[in-house]
């Protein structure tokens, strides 16, 4: 790994706007080429968490929900978002029971620190395997209109792979668990 130092100089920053869920501000900025610019950085206030819930057939859950940013209906491992003081396994366990109405007795990490969108964004992903399912009811937030569907993990896989799934948290995980298990599924 390079130790590079950074080649950006920071003149000032503003904030553009602001949420529960987001900051969005604009720095005036000396490029590494030496000549000014803006940069716009979107910060996240929690961090993202994704689960891949697991049972001992090897089928998989994923949920299916309208993305309004790109106007589409997407199909994705449940995830969600990790506020500052949640554990991120805690708010696994919430996410996955949330979203599918699913609990794990056993949680794995097996991604850590994913930089989802490094070039406007600081917000990073964490991605749990789930085990030792057991099943009540989904209890969704107001904002989500889910449907989820129970799939072989190898199709779950194959959809990251064909462009069915298309988050990139999602892909992403299914992914380094395909890597990893392929041999075995």
């Amino acid at each position: 790994m390079s130790s590079q130092t950074n080649p950006w100089t920071t003149l000032s920053t503003r904030e553009a706007y602001a949420n529960p869920w987001i900051r969005v501000r604009e720095d005036q900025v000396i490029n590494p080429s030496g000549g000014p610019g803006i940069y716009g950085v979107v910060e996240y206030r929690n961090r993202a968490v994704g689960v891949i819930p697991i049972d001992a057939a090897g089928f998989t859950w994923l949920v299916g929900q309208y993305r309004y940013t790109h106007d589409s209906y997407e199909w994705e491992i449940p995830e969600g978002g990790c506020p500052a003081g949640e554990e991120l396994e805690e708010c696994a366990r919430r996410e996955l029971l949330e979203e599918t109405g699913i609990r794990a007795t056993d949680l794995c990490l097996i991604l850590e620190g994913l930089q989802l969108s490094n070039s406007v964004s600081n917000e990073k992903a964490y991605i749990y395997t789930a085990r030792g399912l057991t099943f009540e009811e989904a209890s969704p937030e107001e904002t989500e209109k889910i449907d989820v569907l129970r799939v072989p993990l190898r199709e779950a896989i194959e959809m990251a792979l064909d462009g069915r799934i298309r988050d990139a948290m999602s892909v992403a995980g299914l992914l380094r668990l395909g890597c990893e298990t392929t041999s075995s599924l």
